[in-house]
This record gives C-alpha cells, structure tokens and sequence, in this order.
C-alpha cells in the first residue's frame, strides 16, 4: 500500500498510515508479564511502555485499547482490577482514554496496550534514517531488567502475598524511571527536528542501536563510560544476576558489533529494556538546540557516542 509509511521492513516501533490532510495513523501494540509485585504499579509501568513506541516515532498518542490474561482460578479479581486501573492511571497521564480491551484466561498474568497516535505524516521520526556524524542520545540509564532479575532472585512473596519485599536491590530508581513517560523527550526531539529515533525495551541498548543501523546503513560508536545506569547494577551484574532476555541479547548480537569492551560491560549494554528511554540521532548543527529542548523540559541525558560511515559496524569501546 502506497499509504503504509512505515511497515515491518525496517522493525521500526509502529506502523504509519498516512490518512488525508497531512495526517499519519501511527499504531503499536506491546504486552509483557509482570515484573514487580504491586499489580497497579505493573500496570503502570506496562502501559508506559506500550505507549513510548508512540513517542519514538514522534506522534502523539490518542486512544489505548488494553490486552491482558489472567489466571482467575489463582488469584482475585482485584488484582487484574488493580491492574487495569494502574493502566488507565497511566494513559490519562499519557493525555488519552483506554476505551476498551481484551482479557483471556492464562496461566500467567500479562497486560498491555495497544496504542494509537496522530503525527504529522512529514515529521514522523523513523530508527532507519539516521546518517553518519549524528550524535547519539540517550534520555534514560540502563539496567533495570539486571535490577529486577536480582530482585527477583533475593527476595520471597510473589503474587499471593502482595508487599513490598526487602531483600535484595531496591527498585526505586528503576521504577521511577520505567513510570517516567517519553513526552517530553519526544516533544523535544520533533521541536528541533532529528533525523532518528528508537526507544530502548526488550533488545536492550545494543539491539536497538543495531536495528537503527542496519534500517540506515550506516554504523555506529558508543562508549560504555558515556552510557548513563542505574545506581547498583553493575554490583548485582558482578554477582550474576542477568535475566535471560539480556543473555540472548548477547548470543544474538556479539558477533555483529566490534567491542574491545568487558564481557561484563558488554552485557551492561544488551541488558533487556522496560520503558527505557528515547535513542535520539540528530545531527552536530542541531545537537546543542536538542540539549536545550530536553534541558528545558527536564529530561535527563547523556551523549553516548555517533553514528559512523556506511559499512562500519557497531563498535563498542570503553
């Protein structure tokens, strides 16, 4: 179709339908199992989630429908309600309904959204059109899937006993960032004009980056002392605690980059995302005018390295 913008030819974040007017449909859905105890707090960080595919591509999100399972003969209702609720909670934030849904019986609870937005169809931000001397920028720390695998591991509970555990790393830091919703990172990067974007989840910094080279077919050069983390992870990473996305991440991507980094460094940077941030290319003009528009809406930031010439691979230093 000459209307479909963008499809599944780059694994880009969402589909693009250009509508009449100058007008784009942009379309994602993403769900996941839960990853903290407090059920409106999964919901939450779900639906963040769901909708920063909208923000990468630099629309603005309109309408959520809500996809969940749920194992009804093991826990209450309550739970998939304080769910929903959290979801909710967080697309109003978002600026858009969740109008309706699909629920299924499964053995494991799982909730997400599908999510759709409006762009203008000239100004939709694509991971495929990044070109060599952009800057590379990162608006959130990585390693929340190391922190929650350790929590996981250390600590008791679980569904059934919904409490805030104590052992083993806090989530704060973490949560707050996975809560955290990419408008204003978004918002910032349409205002000055970037040439690429993609948000950090399941494929981690190095996935993520590769998919944006290769759409490009350009390379790429990240310095880990660049890349901004969370407070604890690499203490939790030394002791082994790495989920297993992440570790697939690293079979999968360790022979496509050129890294003269630690395998532990190297493990840091394929760590699998939740709600992690916008990966912004843009341009050296338009660098500084990027800083004071995410500057000025308070987002934080880190300039982890650039995009290289055509036939360069990713290459990972320290």
């Amino acid at each position: 179709m000459e209307n479909l913008l963008v499809g599944t030819s780059t694994g880009d974040d969402a589909a693009v339908l250009r509508l009449d007017g100058g007008q784009a449909l942009v379309q994602t859905v993403d769900f996941f199992t839960p990853i903290v105890d407090d059920p409106e707090l999964f919901g939450e960080i779900a639906a963040a989630n769901s909708v920063s595919d909208i923000y990468a591509m630099g629309a603005r999100p309109i309408l959520g429908l809500a996809i969940a399972a749920f194992p009804t003969d093991r826990l209450p209702l309550s739970v998939l309600e304080a769910i929903l609720r959290g979801g909710a909670r967080k697309a109003a934030e978002a600026g858009f309904p969740v109008a309706g849904g699909h629920t299924i019986i499964d053995d494991v609870p799982k909730y997400g959204l599908a999510v759709t937005g409006i762009a203008d169809a000239d100004r939709i931000v694509r991971n495929s059109t990044a070109q060599p001397g952009d800057k590379l920028y990162l608006t959130k720390p990585i390693g929340n899937g190391i922190l929650v695998c350790a929590r996981r591991a250390l600590s008791n509970g679980g569904w059934k006993q919904i409490v805030k555990r104590e052992a083993g790393p806090s989530l704060d830091q973490a949560i707050d960032i996975m809560t955290t919703l990419n408008r204003s990172a978004a918002e910032a990067m349409v205002e000055v004009g970037v040439h690429a974007a993609t948000d950090i989840t399941g494929y981690g910094l190095v996935g993520h980056l590769l998919e944006m080279c290769d759409g490009s077919g350009v390379g790429a050069r990240i310095r880990v002392s660049d890349v901004p983390i969370l407070d604890d992870v690499r203490l939790y990473l030394e002791k082994g605690y790495v989920p297993a996305g992440t570790m697939r991440n690293v079979g999968t991507f360790q022979n496509r980059v050129e890294s003269s980094v630690s395998s532990d460094d190297f493990t840091l940077v394929c760590d699998a995302q939740t709600s992690g941030g916008l990966l912004i290319a843009v341009s050296s003009e338009n660098a500084t005018a990027l800083e004071r528009a995410l500057g000025a809406r308070n987002v934080t930031f880190a300039q982890i390295g650039a995009m290289t010439e055509k036939g360069r691979k990713l290459e990972i230093v320290a």
